[in-house]
């Protein structure tokens, strides 16, 4: 070879070495970076205190789950929940320019089953964490009716108003604020839920800061033979990732005059407990406006009924699904979208079950689809019952006479209610949800036997 090829031949190969050098340098500064990231998961811009409430200023230090938090003004349907934009015309009354769907107007049934009680005026179809304070904070049945602080507890950022209030005390701020008409006790909040709501400040671990809470969960503990149980120091980091959601997605109801919001679980969980304390402390949201029976609303009990299914007892818990772990770049953060694992399976349920999306979705509509129908059975069974009392209350019959079928009434009103303000159609528990959607359908047909001889009577 001659001394020019051999010269070219040295040169590129000098070349090719030194873009081999390069790359492998490259990679490794990239390498060094993303386990420096791995090891200081955020950087600190800003001091936080446990006064911060604004999640803007936690976005300075942890933006990745910030931009995710912001994303829970998203509004998507699955087949069988949540919801879509529907444009309205703003008021003067109500700013908004767009709402959820109203559930009265796609099922009149509702009215019937919550006649002469506000959410027979108002009832939309649920949303995002992003709108939880503003929907509440227009929705008639706080406009056109009279409604305690009491109700922030759930539906906005209340950790620092209540220490505010409470000159530093939490329970003395909550005691405090929910007695004020909800117009008074509005004014001191200024955000949904909050970082704050769920996070320590200075170590960013899970904590529960809603009265509610603390207090409920004792009780249910006590039951359960624990004594004077305290979440945040007793409950395990697994357990911490389904108590900061159960603060705010249970039942519960207004005690006393002072309008404490108190979590119904002295005597447990299940929807039969439940009702049993009801029925033991003589408990009523209101008199049925068509009937005359002494009525109960459930609210919003996934975590009650979680507490009943398959995932609960395998220690998933609810930010394993509503908020799981994501990728961005070299750190593993929770994802604060939280939504329907349906509309994000690949995260939310392929990590476990090994199974195509499509299946993982078939399967829980399965579900669901069972539940709505029997839902749907129970319904009329209740809407029959209600307008055979009405009837007999017609043509006289005395409330002695009424007694044993609004017995009925109350009890397959709160059944079917459990079930139809539980936000998962059944999914978090399918078995439960149709022992419960049966127990109301015997429970309204032991009603409307009940009124028989009335019936009969009447004719």
């Amino acid at each position: 070879m001659s001394e020019a090829p051999r010269s070219r031949t040295l040169i590129v190969a000098a070349a090719a070495a030194a873009i081999a050098a390069a790359g492998v340098t490259a990679l490794l500064v990239n390498i060094f970076e993303r386990k420096q990231e791995a090891k200081n998961p955020f950087f600190r811009v800003v001091e936080l205190t446990d006064d911060t409430e604004d999640p803007a200023i936690w976005g300075k230090n942890f933006p990745q789950q910030y931009d995710s938090y912001l994303r829970t003004v998203d509004q998507k349907r699955t087949r069988f929940g949540g919801s879509e934009a529907l444009p309205v015309t703003p008021s003067e009354a109500d700013p908004r320019s767009i709402v959820a769907q109203s559930r009265l107007e796609e099922d009149p049934r509702l009215k019937t089953m919550w006649a002469g009680y506000a959410f027979s005026v108002d009832f939309r179809k649920k949303r995002g964490h992003a709108w939880m304070l503003e929907d509440q904070t227009f929705t008639q049945r706080v406009s056109q009716f009279k409604q305690p602080g009491t109700c922030l507890h759930c539906h906005a950022s209340v950790y620092v108003p209540y220490k505010k209030a409470g000159g530093g005390d939490l329970i003395k701020g909550f005691e405090k604020l929910n007695p004020l008409p909800y117009a008074e006790a509005r004014a001191h909040a200024k955000h949904p839920i909050a970082c704050i709501d769920c996070h320590d400040s200075q170590t960013m671990a899970l904590r529960v800061t809603r009265p509610g809470f603390l207090e409920g969960i004792k009780a249910y503990k006590a039951s359960q033979g624990v004594a004077d149980y305290d979440v945040n120091t007793m409950a395990t980091r697994q357990e911490m990732r389904s108590y900061v959601c159960g603060q705010c997605h249970v039942e519960y109801y207004f005690k006393g005059d002072e309008k404490r919001l108190t979590y119904p679980w002295a005597k447990g969980l299940k929807v039969d407990q439940i009702f049993e304390y009801y029925e033991e402390i003589g408990f009523k949201d209101w008199t049925h406006a068509k009937t005359g029976a002494p009525v109960l609303k459930a609210q919003h009990p996934e975590f009650e009924m979680w507490n009943q299914g398959i995932h609960a007892r395998s220690g998933v818990a609810c930010a394993d699904c509503h908020m799981p772990y994501q990728r961005v770049g070299a750190m593993k953060i929770s994802d604060h979208h939280v939504r329907s694992p349906l509309l994000n399976v690949s995260n939310a349920c392929q990590t476990c079950h090994k199974w195509s999306e499509e299946e993982m979705i078939a399967r829980a509509e399965a579900n669901q689809e069972r539940t709505v129908s029997l839902r749907n059975r129970a319904m009329d069974a209740l809407v029959e019952l209600i307008a055979d009392l009405e009837a007999a209350r017609a043509a006289g019959a005395t409330d002695a006479e009424l007694g044993p079928a609004w017995k009925h009434q109350r009890k397959a009103q709160f059944f079917i209610d459990f079930v139809e303000s539980e936000n998962s159609n059944g999914f978090h528990a399918p078995q439960e949800a149709v022992r419960i959607l049966g127990e109301a359908i015997d429970a309204a047909r032991q009603g409307q036997l009940a009124l028989r001889p009335k019936r009969i009577a009447a004719k």
